[in-house]
């Protein structure tokens, strides 16, 4: 084939003569697989239309997709108690019909349609999923629907592994035992079954690898198929698939980085066909996968945010998180103008920048440790111990030359007193009349050499010291050009706040304080701390001179770009802090060999525990380590200059396999550099690819390769997947009562736990299935426990030590009426005909013997022996008549089934902050290290108010007496 050009004969084209046929070449020669191709169509590719399959295999794939919806259904309803994570995604639901804004670490298109699909059932989103073991039956919260919408997805995923191996050349039996092995697959089912995101994030990851498997199919088959109407429609539904997959969890970054790998190794075969690709038609193939495959998908991500930022208009417990600007959009967050200018004698607010924006706070509770002198924090939320007046390095005079005392002195003076840069001024706190202060002294919890405390020191009428003086330091390239470049401006300036006596900087940072300080963030002052954690703003502001007529400020509102951009960073940043161990978290090396599970749930002697199947986990894995030997021989061989890859068969071998393979890579190795927390869960999208590769090896095997003559005996790939499906049936079978929360006995369970790394607890079923019929039927006994101390186990070591000087052992006072208290809370039911009155705990002490300290030993013991806390439960029983029946000799039933808080332990599972991450707001009590004086005053603003119910053990003299009344 010739080309012309100008008025010159082109030369002829000299090809190599085409092989003779056998007969009459040489004998000795091997015949190759096909005649070589001129165009980019690859060799031994067919056409593997999922759309023009044999009604047959649709049977089929109905018949399997009914088996996956009896397995995935079956008793969906248990347990009637909130799971691990739907403590989260369930409680995000509730935020969304309630409109409170919050925050998650994972984008938000799973959660809203778990939120509509609860909404569909009658979902008020009163229910707050606020712990694992709370009820669903008595508030009548519709969790099933909830649950259905995972289930939904956890059915589609196995007609979807069907498609996607059909896709991929398998025969139909293959393709039906690798649907068979998702569904039976107990991790993939245990998901599938409760308010969840991994079913959805697995659904959408397999539907984008039936997509893109489909679209390279159309593409491998050359020129002939590209730009036809089946060629774009599966690109395009790729590019749906990676908007969707991204749209659930940030792993679908793992997907993309798999189909672009792809995608740029056909865009390099495109190049290399300089006879059938111009580069117009390469452009052409460039610009249609930029469009279907990046386009698409960052329209969809955002236009599911967008939905997010309609339904979250009110504010709610993420709000925190956020910048103030962002907040001003939430209804009722919205501020009012204030005045621009900020004089001597204001009264403001002032707020960290860097740290999602907590306020300067202060509260009259005392630092255990260095100067002993009243806290600095950051903190949240508004409240009154955020105000502070500005004032001078001294007083204003008046007209005689002495000083206006008083904090009304700055009300009335004749010149406006603006705050210039360089200005040095001290703050005020009003509510408990002291400043904030710094010296050369070691914070609480920063104890470095460059980090001084800071304190709120003095009395009303104390006139201070040097160490209150702050020069303001205005960071012009923050600030908003113009006037806030010069003086001190609400909003508009960013400034700085440098100790005059030490240099240093008032600094705060993501360090929490402890429960002393109620958890607020730690502020300090800081020798050459960063620029970014020493930004301050004037967020509210008023003054007696600025009138209704002054200039005003208001935060500008984001458009939607700008909160979207801002969210992703936060979401960025919390996700990248949730680096705390966890009881259930692994490590990837972990995940292939299926180390360990996570413990779900626990309650009646029932457990759900979320282990895989180990017969398709092993397998899955080493149908990888086959492939990567496989590869590694291949190179080899290509190097000493073997032919293998001019076998087609050999080709599309390394190619099928290796596409999937790199899927697994993919979707595990980069959690690697992760140093956040990771749960076996983590691992499911790359053990879906992981199966097809097993699935790819065996139709090879079994019905590809001619070496055995196997592909000429169909019924080998159909014995043998029938074989291996029966197996992985029965192995699903054997650790079913785990995923489905089911009886099970001891004996049982100890027969499948190969490995001490399975740690789930045998001990927590009975003996005998006859041993369950014997517990309580009622729904009352087969609710869980929903009081707050049954979800955090007893001390470890309740003993009591210390020598000579025995050690005293609080209990909290508590005493709970029998309506307060549900009905089985322990699993155990009063004896017949009597009836629970109430239960009580009273604060006793006692020393290393159990002897009962009285209240002058108690009080001679403190600051020389260590209180330790030790929790028990006391029942009191009524007959039918109203009289108490007398506790039998050791305890009622429930408490020797449960002593000293034990039945917590078997209750729930703890959950882990995957989703929420750090909680912002003051936590609901204030338990100080060591007596603080005058304690009930300590605590004035709103939300700190609400944590005085916690008491230390030197107050459990009060509770005794209010529970001694009784």
């Amino acid at each position: 084939m010739g080309r012309s050009g100008g008025g010159a004969k082109s030369p002829p084209v000299v090809r190599s003569p085409s092989p003779l046929p056998p007969s009459t070449s040489n004998p000795k020669a091997k015949p190759k697989s096909r005649e070589p191709r001129d165009d980019y169509t690859s060799d031994g590719v067919k056409d593997n239309d999922v759309f023009l399959l044999p009604v047959s295999d649709y049977r089929i794939m109905a018949l399997l997709t009914v088996l996956a919806a009896i397995v995935r259904l079956f008793r969906i309803y248990q347990p009637t108690s909130v799971v691990f994570d739907e403590v989260h995604f369930g409680g995000f639901a509730s935020k969304y019909i309630k409109g409170r804004f919050f925050m998650d670490v994972h984008p938000p298109l799973a959660k809203l349609l778990i939120t509509l699909f609860g909404w569909l059932a009658g979902f008020d989103g009163d229910f707050d999923f606020k712990e694992i073991g709370k009820d669903y039956l008595e508030p009548k919260v519709p969790y099933v629907a909830m649950r259905m919408f995972p289930a939904l997805c956890g059915i589609l995923l196995a007609p979807t592994m069907f498609l996607t191996l059909k896709a991929a050349g398998c025969r139909t039996a293959t393709a039906a035992m690798g649907a068979s092995l998702i569904i039976f697959e107990n991790g993939l089912l245990t998901q599938a079954r409760l308010i969840l995101l991994d079913s959805p994030l697995m659904i959408a990851t397999g539907f984008t690898a039936l997509a893109f498997t489909s679209f390279a199919n159309q593409q491998e088959l050359g020129p002939t198929r590209a730009f036809q109407p089946s060629w774009w429609f599966w690109l395009v539904m790729t590019g749906l698939g990676l908007g969707v997959t991204f749209s659930i969890k940030w792993v679908g970054l793992f997907t993309i980085a798999w189909v672009g790998s792809l995608t740029l190794v056909q865009l390099w075969v495109l190049l290399g066909d300089y006879k059938n690709v111009t580069m117009r038609i390469f452009a052409k193939h460039f610009m249609a996968r930029a469009f279907c495959l990046i386009v698409i998908p960052l329209t969809f991500y955002m236009a599911m945010f967008a939905v997010h930022f309609l339904c979250l208009v009110n504010p709610g417990d993420g709000d925190g998180f956020m910048s103030s600007e962002f907040q001003s959009t939430l209804n009722s967050k919205g501020m009012q103008d204030v005045p621009a200018d900020v004089l001597m004698g204001s009264r403001v607010t002032i707020r960290h920048v860097n740290t999602q924006g907590g306020y300067l706070h202060s509260h009259p509770l005392m630092y255990p440790t260095g100067s002993k002198q009243q806290q600095i924090t950051l903190y949240p939320h508004k409240d009154e111990n955020n105000i502070w007046l500005i004032e001078n390095q001294t007083q204003p005079l008046d007209m005689r030359g002495e000083p206006i005392n008083g904090t009304s002195a700055w009300n009335n003076l004749p010149e406006l007193p603006y705050i210039a840069d360089g200005t040095v001024i001290r703050l005020y706190h009003q509510p408990t009349h002291r400043r904030v202060h710094s010296h050369d002294v070691r914070p609480p919890i920063t104890e470095a050499d460059w980090q001084n405390e800071v304190s709120a020191y003095g009395y009303e009428g104390f006139d201070g010291d040097a160490n209150d003086f702050f020069r303001v330091e205005i960071v012009k390239k923050k600030s908003k050009s113009g006037v806030a470049q010069k003086r001190l401006r609400t909003i508009d300036t960013k400034f700085r706040l440098v100790h005059i006596m030490t240099g240093c900087v008032l600094f705060s940072h993501k360090v929490k304080l402890p429960e002393w300080a109620s958890e607020q963030q730690e502020v300090t002052c800081a020798r050459g701390g960063t620029l970014p954690n020493s930004l301050w703003i004037i967020e509210s502001n008023e003054h007696p001179q600025l009138g209704e007529d002054a200039e005003k400020v208001n935060y500008a509102h984001p458009g939607f770009f700008g909160k979207f951009w801002e969210l992703q960073t936060v979401m960025w940043k919390t996700n990248a802090g949730l680096v705390e161990s966890h009881a259930w978290d692994s490590r990837p090396p972990s995940w292939p060999i299926l180390r360990r599970g996570i413990n779900f749930w626990g309650k009646d002697h029932r457990q759900i525990y979320l282990i895989g199947n180990p017969l398709v986990w092993w397998s899955a894995t080493a149908a990888v380590a086959i492939y990567v030997l496989f590869k590694g021989i291949a190179v080899l061989r290509w190097q000493r200059s073997f032919d293998d890859y001019a076998n087609s068969t050999f080709k599309r071998f390394d190619y099928e396999i290796g596409t999937s393979v790199l899927g697994w890579a993919f979707h595990y190795f980069p959690f690697y550099l992760m140093q956040r927390q990771l749960f076996l869960h983590h691992y499911f999208p790359a053990l879906y690819f992981a199966i097809m590769a097993f699935c790819q090896v065996y139709d090879f095997i079994t019905a590809r390769v001619p070496a055995f003559g196997l592909d000429k005996k169909p019924i080998v790939n159909r014995a043998g997947a029938i074989g291996f499906l029966v197996l992985s049936a029965v192995v699903f079978t054997l650790f079913a009562p785990l995923a489905y929360g089911n009886a099970w006995t001891k004996s049982e369970c100890n027969r499948v736990k190969l490995f001490s790394a399975w740690d789930f607890d045998c001990n927590t079923f009975l003996d005998s299935y006859e041993a369950y019929s014997t517990l309580p039927t009622t729904q009352a006994a087969a609710q869980t426990p929903q009081q707050s101390v049954n979800s955090q186990p007893p001390p470890a070591d309740p003993a009591l030590a210390g020598g000579n000087q025995g050690q005293a052992q609080p209990q909290q006072p508590q005493q709970q009426p029998m309506e307060a208290i549900p009905a089985g809370i322990s699993g155990a039911p009063p004896p017949a005909g009597q009836r629970i009155l109430s239960r009580e705990e009273r604060v006793e002490y006692r020393d290393q013997d159990g002897n009962i300290l009285n209240e002058e030993q108690v009080k001679a013991l403190e600051g020389k022996v260590e209180f330790k806390t030790r929790y028990e439960t006391r029942t009191r029983v009524v007959d039918a008549d109203g009289n108490e029946v007398p506790m039998p000799a050791g305890a009622w039933p429930e408490e020797a089934a449960n002593p000293v808080g034990a039945g917590a332990a078997e209750a729930v599972a703890p959950p882990h902050p995957d989703v929420q991450g750090v909680d912002r707001e003051t936590p609901k009590r204030i338990v100080p290290d060591e007596p603080i004086p005058d304690a009930k005053k300590s605590v004035e603003g709103e939300k700190e108010r609400e944590g005085k119910a916690a008491k230390p053990a030197s107050e459990g003299n009060e509770a005794t007496a209010k529970q001694e009344a009784v």
